[in-house]
């Protein structure tokens, strides 16, 4: 099945460490049916678009990564591609059995868990869930999250501590791209930062890689 099965994909990042616990790997995914105003990753929201991957091909490559503990799903909304994201975990955890997953949604955690077989199957694959749309108005420097209103899940005992950590701002990190571009990952702790950054390079002779783009 994971020969067959299709993930629609905006970017992939192999380590990262402002976007979960620990050094992590991040798949975005192509295509959310929200529209949340401001939205850092407004390129991902068409359904059209991005990187079709096989499971298999995603699973090679996150069991590829030797220094990363888990893999954090965003997007665009991973929870419109649940059943293929939960065989991915199940192929990597063949693998890699103690290899954790955190996931983005805009939707609530309680809303998920009425939800259909595929998105309760993904569900019951990760450690941790930050829930809840993005509200502009409720914008603030917390940990791993956009706006006050939305929560950080621990759905199993593994990130339990996560809880009595300090909530601030895990910052972004830098990325230079294959062909020379820069790309950045992470919560950015004040809002408008994306505007104003991708103003500054630019004045400065850089190109900021935001769009998904169709790999070879």
């Amino acid at each position: 099945m994971a020969e067959l099965t299709l993930l629609s994909v905006a970017r992939r990042l192999d380590r990262c460490t402002v976007l979960g616990p620990g050094s992590r790997a991040v798949i975005w995914v192509q295509g959310c049916p929200l529209r949340c105003r401001g939205c850092v990753a407004a390129e991902t929201l068409p359904f059209e678009g991005g990187t079709t991957h096989t499971v298999a091909e995603l699973a090679d490559w996150l069991c590829g990564l030797p220094d990363v503990e888990g893999v954090t799903l965003s997007g665009g909304e991973p929870f419109s591609q649940a059943a293929g994201l939960a065989e991915l975990l199940d192929t990597v955890r063949i693998r890699r059995p103690d290899f954790s997953a955190m996931a983005y949604s805009g939707f609530r955690h309680e809303a998920l868990r009425r939800g259909g077989p595929e998105r309760l199957a993904l569900l019951r694959r990760l450690d941790l869930l930050v829930d809840g749309p993005y509200v502009a108005s409720l914008h603030g420097g917390l940990r791993w999250r956009g706006s006050s209103n939305q929560r950080i899940v621990a759905l199993t005992d593994r990130y339990a501590s996560t809880a009595t950590e300090p909530d601030i701002s895990a910052g972004v990190e830098l990325s230079v791209e294959a062909d020379g571009s820069l790309s950045w990952a992470g919560v950015p702790p004040a809002p408008g930062f994306r505007e104003g950054f991708e103003r500054q390079l630019a004045a400065r002779g850089f190109v900021l890689h935001t769009e998904a783009r169709r790999e070879s």
